[in-house]
């Protein structure tokens, strides 16, 4: 099973901006995943999928790999609190408030699927019985 990994380091965004979005392609298809960042609102969306091509074309140039990218998928994928950068800006009477420019490093690890899911009730493969739905839930007292 192939598994590689791509790190982005010093990314302008916080680490916890960044999570959000890595939330949502984590355990996704790579072409899902892809998808799902070109239309997500987010600026950091543009640094994770370029991250993320990177992963595959790592996973691609590896001894072993079966030539099929519809087989990748986002395993892991984490972002890391980076140096933050002091600036300070002009206050009233004279003070001065600090800045803090957040930094971040992006990893994302894909993984190739061992195998095709064989979806359920294909020829030969039986379907487990399910209990049956209850009507509503049982009722309360107020005493």
């Amino acid at each position: 099973m192939i598994q590689s990994h791509a790190t982005a380091r010093y990314v302008r965004t916080s680490a916890q901006k960044a999570g959000l979005v890595l939330a949502l392609i984590r355990g996704k298809d790579v072409n899902r995943a892809l998808a799902t960042l070109r239309f997500t609102k987010k600026s950091v969306a543009e640094d994770v999928a370029k991250l993320l091509r990177s992963a595959i074309a790592n996973a691609q140039q590896k001894d072993g790999f079966s030539g099929d990218v519809d087989r990748l998928f986002v395993s892991a994928c984490y972002a890391n609190q980076g140096p933050s950068q002091k600036r300070v800006r002009p206050a009233p009477m004279g003070r001065a408030f600090r800045v803090l420019k957040r930094t971040a490093h992006l990893t994302v690890h894909v993984s190739e699927r061992p195998e095709k899911i064989v979806p359920v009730g294909a020829p030969g493969v039986e379907a487990v019985p399910t209990r049956k739905p209850r009507r509503g839930a049982p009722k309360r007292s107020n005493k």
